[in-house]
């Protein structure tokens, strides 16, 4: 995928899988806020939200965690989280970018700090988890491009 400055709302719609009306949605909740946002133009239309690149990289885990179940609250708290007990956003957070590392096992997100504590982001972000054992299997929270959306088929008389 090439990096552009700015991505639309109808790109970020097409690279995510998210529609159009769930990224106005999550823009009008204060659930995620694009860089430039949408606004009256002169003749009395609106603009399209922008995004930037980290931005879209963004929506494409937040895109795939709601594929995977996670309810827009649990995202939501994900994003809160990480803003306010771990002071990161979630791109440094994602792929070992930053002083924060996600993990999943598919109920639940995990945060591995540099120092090697784990917690639980969703429950109890701010008690570090004593782990006994490997009875917990976790993998690391990635981007992933969302699968193509399948095209209903037109049939002709």
């Amino acid at each position: 995928m090439k990096l552009k400055k700015l991505y639309s709302s109808r790109e970020v719609a097409a690279i995510t899988g998210l529609t159009a009306r769930q990224l106005q949605w999550w823009d009008k909740r204060g659930i995620f806020t694009p860089a430039i946002p949408t606004h009256r133009t002169a003749r009395g239309g609106f603009t399209e939200r922008r995004y930037t690149p980290i931005e879209l990289l963004e929506l494409m885990v937040l895109a795939d965690l709601r594929r995977r179940g996670f309810s827009v609250a649990r995202l939501r708290r994900l994003l809160t989280v990480l803003r306010t007990r771990f002071k990161v956003r979630l791109y440094e957070a994602i792929e070992g970018g930053g002083p924060l590392t996600l993990f999943i096992d598919g109920e639940k997100i995990y945060a591995r700090t540099a120092g090697g504590d784990l917690f639980n982001v969703l429950e109890q972000p701010s008690q570090p988890l004593l782990m006994l054992g490997e009875s917990v299997r976790l993998r690391e929270l990635t981007v992933r491009e969302s699968p193509a959306r399948k095209r209903k088929k037109v049939q002709s008389p």
